[in-house]
């Protein structure tokens, strides 16, 4: 373990490696502070240019914008009581107040520092988690690999959205966009009316980018200001702006909130949005004093920046040992793996176990750099938060056409990248959640696959897929969350019924 430790920082302190983890997390830092340009896509507009790079660079450059992106998101929070990221909803509750109260370099020096604390905490955790894991799901076969992808989707159908049957709806029809193109191990093509360029399906950057960039520029564009009215206050720092009294008392708090956000991190599709809510929540519950709870407590903003920081390392948990995405972010590390022709998974810790380590260096080393650039650059990043929408916009949106079109110099996948972008807003304003479409998507051929597989090798019989322990014991587990979650709609429309 500590030779591919070591081997990961040897490649990553070169002066070329240093500056690209700078660069991720200063551009990171950048979009999460400036509402509106999240860490997602800040990572989907960097894939194509870390298509260029040698894959170990490449990652460090877009673990780098995730780290960045998720942590800047507290310096809107704060300044403007606006959550650059939904990571930072809850560091509004408080931190804005606290801002209001004059104590803006508190606010934020303590967001940055918890911040750093939560990140290191998921990045140990994945560490010391991930290889263990991987060494289980080296078992896994066809019937287990299907129940986990069904599981999966069902997890984030219920948990990202109001309605569970929207929620299943939506992933529903992400797997149908991922069935266009030649069916797997037969190669029949499907929905590909007569157009050769489907023969292969829509690729996954220009989907990912589509519905979610080019989905909230147009609901960005819908407001009639483009302008932000508020103006950036003083944000003087000694130090963190807190005392060492103060950080003693919120051990308890930072260990609770880093446990929920790196819990919430590993369940698939939920990530920093839902964690912070959750940490927040419990934070309050717990606190001797809830009163004072959106009034400009330091607890909240404990709460919400450790939470949202750790979900980072429990989310690439399941990345890197499962191939699958953990929130938006890492599926669009997804499609970085892919991209440098890589499937993450249990195998890549033992084909590739130097890259697997070099990427858990790259993490520690752009947390460090996000503390140090948050810290010393907080001034510059809050006049950032003046810059005029209706100038950030449309580059984005050339960025995008422009990035989708690199990959394989083809308009094709301008249009790809049109058409999800459209349907993403319109299912949005449908109610229908973006989330289980993407992981629909990206999981809809590894279920379909390994079911073909499992149906072989059972000659047709589906009961191997329920008296297989492992795969028996996930699809009873999502049989279940379908039961409960469909259980806790119709007792909350009944009560709610009763009230009128």
């Amino acid at each position: 373990m500590m030779e591919y430790f070591l081997f990961g920082f040897q490649t990553l302190l070169t002066l070329t490696n240093i500056g690209v983890i700078l660069f991720g997390v200063t551009l990171g830092i950048i979009f999460g502070s400036i509402p509106g340009l999240t860490a997602s896509m800040a990572v989907a507009l960097c894939l194509p240019i870390s298509f260029g790079m040698e894959p170990m660079s490449g990652f460090a450059l877009l673990v780098s914008l995730y780290i960045g992106g998720v942590s800047g998101g507290l310096i809107a929070a704060v300044m403007l009581n606006i959550p650059g990221t939904p990571s930072s909803i809850a560091t509004t509750f408080d931190g804005y107040p606290l801002a209001m109260k004059g104590q803006a370099g508190k606010a934020l020096g303590t967001g940055i520092f918890f911040s750093f604390i939560g990140t290191l905490f998921g990045v140990g955790v994945l560490i010391f988690i991930a290889p263990p894991l991987a060494d289980v799901a080296v078992q896994f076969g066809s019937y287990e690999y299907f129940a986990l992808a069904i599981l999966t989707l069902t997890l984030i159908s219920g948990l990202s959205g109001k309605s569970l049957a929207k929620g299943i709806a939506a992933g529903g029809f992400g797997m149908l966009l991922a069935m266009v193109g030649l069916a797997p191990i037969d190669g029949v093509p499907r929905f590909t009316y007569g157009n050769y360029n489907m023969d292969a399906g829509f690729a996954l950057l220009p989907a990912l980018v589509g519905l979610y960039a080019i989905s909230e520029i147009m609901k960005s564009s819908e407001s009639r200001s483009l302008t932000s009215k508020a103006k950036p206050k003083s944000a003087a720092i000694r130090g963190f702006g807190f005392s060492l009294k103060e950080a003693k008392s919120q051990i308890f708090n930072t260990l609770r909130s880093c446990v929920i956000g790196t819990g919430v991190g590993i369940l698939p599709g939920i990530g920093g949005g839902t964690a912070n809510i959750i940490a927040y929540t419990a934070a309050k519950k717990s606190s001797k004093h809830p009163e004072k709870f959106g009034k400009g407590i330091l607890d909240g903003i404990v709460a919400s920046e450790a939470s949202n920081n750790a979900s980072i390392g429990g989310a690439m948990v399941i990345l890197l040992t499962l191939g699958i995405p953990g929130d938006g972010v890492t599926a669009m590390l997804l499609g970085g793996f892919t991209i440098h022709g890589m499937a993450p998974g249990p195998l890549l810790f033992s084909n590739s176990p130097e890259f697997v380590y070099t990427i858990f260096s790259a993490l520690i080393l752009a947390s460090i750099a996000m503390l140090m650039l948050e810290f010393f650059g907080i001034r510059i990043f809050i006049r950032l938060l003046s810059i005029p929408k209706y100038y950030i916009l449309p580059m984005v949106l050339v960025l995008c056409l422009v990035g989708s079109f690199t990959i394989n110099s083809r308009m094709f996948d301008v249009w790809t990248l049109l058409l999800f972008g459209f349907s993403g807003y319109f299912l949005e304003k449908l109610g229908f959640p973006l989330p289980p479409i993407i992981l629909g998507f990206i999981l809809g051929p590894m279920a379909e696959t390994n079911l073909r597989r499992g149906l072989q090798m059972s000659k047709g019989d589906y009961l191997p897929f329920i008296t297989s322990p492992i795969s028996g014991v996930l699809l009873g587990i999502a049989f279940l969350f379908v039961c409960f979650t469909a259980y806790k709609e119709i007792k909350k429309k009944r009560l709610s019924q009763n009230e009128l």
